[in-house]
């Protein structure tokens, strides 16, 4: 069984490292999409501050995204592909980082009480598998240094569940 340690790190890259070393040990040797998901989710949504949802959203068909494993509030459980963060993530192919979700057009308001949110594609071999999605209760709670270290735990995620 994983222990799960908290992470008392001077900055964000180093907090990132730690996280990444974390979800590597925890996915090792697990190839299941939906295990890999949930345990994904509960990491970050355990030892990353100033959140209040993150989770996954798989692409189902060309035009959907469906609701995976997360922790936080319930959520929309279908979105659109160019709808709202995620389905603008998927259009574009790459992270979108969104200081303010009320500046952003199309906003999908799941949790009345999300103010910023970072999208991250799940790339494999040239596909969007589906997003990590992250939502905070603060304004311009997420930087580079978040897409960053979030785009590494997606490549490990992708990596462990569906190999290279």
């Amino acid at each position: 069984m994983h222990e799960v340690k908290s992470i008392f790190a001077a900055d964000k890259p180093a907090f990132y490292n730690e996280l990444a070393e974390q979800l590597s040990a925890l996915l090792r040797g697990e190839t299941d999409a939906i295990a890999n998901a949930a345990n994904t989710s509960a990491l970050m949504f355990d030892l990353m501050p100033d959140l209040n949802w993150a989770g996954f959203y798989f692409l189902k068909t060309e035009g959907e995204l469906v609701l995976g494993p997360f922790q936080g509030k319930v959520a929309c459980v279908r979105i659109a592909v160019g709808k709202g963060v995620c389905g603008t993530a998927v259009v574009r192919g790459q992270s979108v980082l969104v200081e303010d979700v009320h500046a952003f057009p199309g906003h999908i308001a799941c949790d009345a009480g999300s103010q910023s949110e970072l999208v991250v594609p799940l790339h494999h071999h040239g596909r969007i598998l589906g997003v990590i999605d992250l939502d905070s209760p603060s304004l311009a709670r997420f930087d580079s240094a978040d897409q960053s270290g979030i785009e590494r735990l997606a490549a490990i995620y992708v990596q462990a569940t569906h190999g290279a």
